[in-house]
């Protein structure tokens, strides 16, 4: 019998895991998984769409990782239901997994607007490496790149996956139709002037971006009705495609702990440790609902490199180390259409009393293009937007996630040259110690050190936890 079962195996299962064997290094410990493939990044699908990577690239914890930990894998095999009396996993083909400790990282599933002829063959997601495949190989029937209407892509979205998913296929050398529900691109991750850049990067690489908008219908083939041949509008407007991506989010996947009577609100509810209402069950990533440090209270925050961190919080605390989620909060760090954006925490307060917004808009000149703004609420960051140019972003997270005064240099934050020697003497010693700031500055700089941690090329080393 496993002493401890996770159910999911990406970031949060990977990071409960790791976390696991470094307090117990013999308890028996299983991993159970929809797709039958060792993790992979997520966020690196789209590198199978532009055609960057293959595969083999975007996997992060090989065949040899679970055997090294000694994890029996059960992959390509869906649990189906979780049995709280009798502690037990019931997987699709009929096995039974008993656990002590078990840990949900199911993460999300993808969100179907209603329309018609959803059915068609060619009609995709975008959220797993079968997606990924799917739509290359979508691409390869339809003769995308090769010119006509009929080669393009329609994508459904510009959030975070929607944005991902447009921008792979321009460097996979097709120019898609992005349709948005909103007024503007990546609406929820970026600020009024922000989501204005995005918009005119996506535009500059040759996205066809339509806003306040909805598909209605995904309309068949002339010659084979059953297959994507275009789609309509709620407007009337018709457009030619040849696939049609459906990239408007995720909501978590808690089906499993609904049907098993664990609490749920918009996601499953845990506490600080990760646990849910039932004792010894435990629950990450996309599909927990836990606590974020600048909203004050619980809510979904699905970011990966948040996931691993609450896996490993998760995993620590099955294993019999406490361990507490404190300075968990939404951030999102992108490259899309050639351009970095990151933000995080409170970034569309309005006119709401107390915050203080200090912002900086470059659209002219050298520096056209560079977006930055930092919210303050009692002298302390909730809340940062850093577009064009984001190394400096690191320190500001820093500042944000350790609640720091920033009364003393506030007028420094959106400085170009503003880095870690302008922090007060004894903060720099309290977090880092001289000797540490001394090498730093000296090799690098702490600005780039601090913002290439959250990079979105160096979600490896995100995930390794370096």
């Amino acid at each position: 019998m496993p002493k401890y079962v996770i159910v999911g195996n990406s970031a949060g299962g990977v990071g409960a895991a790791e976390a696991i064997r470094e307090v117990d290094p013999c308890g028996s410990l299983a991993i159970v998984s929809d797709e039958p493939t060792p993790a992979y990044s997520r966020p690196g699908i789209a590198e199978l769409v532009a055609g960057a990577k293959t595969v083999e690239r975007i996997v992060y914890r090989d065949d040899d990782f679970y055997r090294k930990l000694r994890i029996e894998t059960y992959f390509g095999r869906p649990a189906v239901r979780i049995g709280l009396a009798e502690r037990k996993v019931y997987l699709e083909d009929g096995e039974e997994l008993e656990f002590e400790k078990l840990l949900l990282a199911t993460g999300g599933t993808p969100i179907r607007p209603p329309m018609e002829g959803a059915d068609r063959a060619g009609v995709l997601s975008f959220t797993t490496v079968a997606d990924a495949l799917a739509l290359r190989a979508r691409l390869a029937a339809i003769g995308s790149g090769a010119g006509g209407e009929a080669s393009r892509v329609l994508v459904i979205g510009a959030g975070l996956i929607g944005a991902a998913c447009s921008d792979a296929l321009v460097r996979a050398g097709v120019k898609p139709i992005v349709v948005e529900l909103r007024d503007r691109p990546l609406n929820l991750l970026l600020d009024e002037p922000a989501s204005e850049l995005a918009r005119r990067a996506m535009v500059k690489a040759g996205v066809e971006l339509i806003c306040n908008a909805t598909v209605k219908e995904v309309l068949g083939r002339p010659d084979d009705d059953r297959s994507v041949g275009g789609a309509v509008l709620a407007d009337g407007r018709r457009t030619d495609c040849g696939a049609v991506v459906v990239a408007v989010g995720v909501r978590p996947r808690m089906d499993l702990a609904a049907k098993a009577g664990l609490k749920v609100n918009r996601g499953v509810v845990v506490d600080q440790r990760m646990e849910t209402s039932e004792p010894g069950i435990y629950a990450c990533g996309d599909v927990a609902e836990a606590y974020d440090c600048i909203y004050g209270g619980n809510r979904v925050v699905p970011i990966w490199p948040g996931a691993y961190r609450g896996g490993r919080v998760a995993g620590f605390n099955m294993a019999g180390r406490s361990a507490l989620s404190e300075d968990a909060t939404v951030m999102n760090t992108i490259k899309y259409f050639g351009m970095s954006l990151v933000s995080a925490g409170e970034i569309n307060v309005g006119g709401q009393d107390g915050y203080e917004t200090l912002r900086r808009l470059d659209l002219d000149g050298p520096d056209a293009g560079r977006y930055r703004k930092v919210i303050l609420k009692d002298n302390r960051v909730v809340g940062f937007v850093f577009a064009g140019e984001i190394e400096r972003s690191g320190i500001v997270n820093w500042l944000l996630r350790q609640k720091v005064d920033v009364s003393r240099f506030k007028d420094k934050l959106l400085s170009d040259s503003f880095d870690l020697i302008d922090l007060p003497a004894e903060l720099r010693r309290a977090h880092y110690g001289e000797a540490t700031i001394s090498q730093a500055q000296r090799q690098l700089g702490w600005g780039r050190r601090l913002s290439h941690a959250a990079s979105p090329r160096t979600n490896g080393g995100i995930i390794s936890g370096n």
